[in-house]
């Protein structure tokens, strides 16, 4: 078996391995590549394969940079199944469609600022219609059931506890007489988190592929995160300001509106208005009502008492665009929570361009941003900054809290490995930054000393037998 590393590999963006197994080519994860708009435009239309020769597509979650490419595979000649959970496929369809609406709002934007400096217009990567196309082709499974795929390969999902429906791959392979097992983390999310299951132990592994988002450091105590949030919201609202959050609409838009409800009726926080302006964390949100297979026991409880932990009577959902630019008039403290989390598309980049040059305001980060995104230039410190093509100065104050990630970070990560057990003989590092990477791989080195540890350079093809 082979495998091409052609993306999220020495980086966190674009997901993509090729999986070349007995004749067959199955295709893990098909993300977008977010960075430069150039380079992402470029990598996002020209894959480094015939789309129409693939087998299978598997994948493990519904976050963009895993599945927001899928539209234009198909479009491009992939005619197979989309392997995913029941709670991915739901999030999925949702987001699909959200990313291509998005991309046909931004270019018509973009567009018209490019018009006036004599530029020619840009063209979205696909349309609405590509992405219900790539919805069609989706086959759901629940955990724990075991799926048939070509090339004597059985593909089995297991809880990676990352966001609803997020899975580690796990693929039984028949190939020369020889069985292996061989399993891709996904993402792999934090133990004791709000809402989620932990992620699920795996037995039997030969073969390992792992993320490394935080491969090489340690997230703060969950327990300082709470009170720094208290802390840098309490501060904001005291000066009269707003706080704008970036948050991915699935998976961190519910924990932070969770979390504040808790706060709230504790008193930890002020009770001022809080919005979720994002229409995908609304219908995001809804489909977490629909699957509470993900939920963890003190979440289950919650949700049978009838109570929605995704809702208070200071909180407003806002979908329709109108409601959205009308948060821009609001002169009193509020908190806005909108996607994307690392403000690369959609509503956050209208609330940063109209609040970033206000020092009484707070722009608070509680997720991860990829290098060369608005989101961690923003964090970086650097201003200005270009939103649409215009520069901002950033005055607004810039606070991030990752103990809120939904990934594990160096600890959390060994803890996973260390819970598995077999003969792993190989282990391929992938989806972090380079030093992040490079210093999990050590990491491993040390927890498995008889192993091969990779990190792949980018599209690099390792082979596993």
């Amino acid at each position: 078996m082979r495998i091409h590393y052609l993306g999220a590999t020495r980086t966190t963006t674009g997901s993509m391995y090729l999986v070349e197994v007995n004749g067959k080519r199955i295709l893990l994860e098909c993300g977008l590549f977010q960075g430069h708009r150039d380079e992402s435009n470029e990598r996002n239309r020209t894959f480094p394969f015939d789309p129409a020769g693939l087998d299978a597509m598997v994948l493990s979650h519904a976050h963009i940079d895993h599945c927001g490419n899928l539209p234009n595979l198909c479009r491009q000649g992939y005619r197979g199944n989309i392997y995913s959970t029941l709670a991915t496929r739901d999030l999925a369809a949702i987001m699909l469609q959200d990313s291509a609406a998005v991309q046909q709002a931004d270019s018509v934007y973009v567009s018209k600022q490019r018009a006036r400096k004599g530029l020619p217009p840009v063209v979205p990567l696909y349309s609405p219609a590509d992405a219900a196309m790539a919805i069609e082709q989706f086959v759901g499974l629940n955990y724990r059931r075991p799926m048939s795929l070509p090339g004597g390969v059985t593909l089995t999902f297991v809880d990676a506890g990352h966001i609803l429906g997020s899975a580690q791959v796990v693929l039984d392979v028949e190939e020369a007489g020889k069985s292996f097992r061989f399993l891709f983390s996904g993402d792999v999310g934090r133990p004791n988190q709000e809402i989620l299951r932990d992620p699920e132990p795996v037995k039997n592994v030969d073969f390992l592929q792992i993320e490394s988002t935080y491969g090489g450091r340690d997230h703060a105590p969950a327990v300082d995160a709470r009170a720094e949030l208290a802390r840098l919201i309490g501060a904001a609202i005291q000066r009269g300001g707003k706080v704008i959050i970036p948050a991915f609409s699935v998976g961190r838009t519910q924990q932070l509106v969770y979390v504040l409800n808790q706060m709230t009726e504790a008193g930890q926080v002020p009770k001022v208005p809080i919005f979720v302006d994002s229409p995908l964390s609304v219908n995001a949100t809804e489909v977490f009502r629909l699957h509470p297979e993900c939920f963890d026991d003190e979440t289950s409880a919650f949700m049978r008492t009838h109570r929605n932990p995704f809702g208070m009577e200071n909180l407003t959902y806002v979908r329709e665009a109108e409601q959205s630019k009308r948060l821009n008039d609001l002169k009193q403290p509020a908190i806005i929570i909108s996607a994307s989390g690392m403000a690369e598309a959609g509503r956050i980049r209208h609330h940063l361009s109209n609040n970033l040059g206000n020092p009484r305001n707070l722009v608070l980060f509680v997720g991860y941003c990829a290098d060369n995104t608005l989101g961690s230039q923003i964090r970086s410190g650097k201003s200005p900054v270009n939103i649409f093509g215009n520069p901002h100065v950033v005055q607004a104050q810039v606070a991030a809290i990752d103990s809120f990630s939904g990934h594990a970070d160096r600890g959390e990560l060994s803890a996973y490995v260390k819970a598995m057990n077999g003969n792993i003989r190989k282990v391929t590092v992938i989806h972090g930054e380079e030093s992040q990477s490079l210093a999990f791989a050590g990491t491993l080195r040390g927890l498995l000393p008889s192993a091969e540890v990779i990190v792949p350079e980018p599209r690099q093809i390792v082979e596993f037998a």
